[in-house]
């Protein structure tokens, strides 16, 4: 959906981005990459596409984020 704006489950054009978010307790669409850091410093947001029409939804992470995120957690 991020790539197309279309949704593969029923094909609908109606797709919104819902950004991410962090809360004052460290709560929100994050991945964090270091415990010892504030959330804002050290997370990598997570953004959703979501189907309007059948509630679909997908998350994506930016490309210039998988290095931190291949550094914080290695490959299992």
């Amino acid at each position: 959906m991020k790539n197309s704006g279309i949704c593969p489950k029923c094909g609908s054009g109606d797709i919104l981005k819902v950004l991410s978010y962090t809360n004052r307790f460290g709560g929100g669409d994050v991945i964090l990459t270091d415990n010892t850091l504030p959330v804002s410093l050290c997370g990598v947001r997570v953004p959703r596409y979501v189907c309007c029409a059948c509630g679909y939804s997908e998350e994506w992470i930016d490309p210039k984020n998988l290095l931190k995120l291949k550094k914080q957690y290695g490959r299992p």
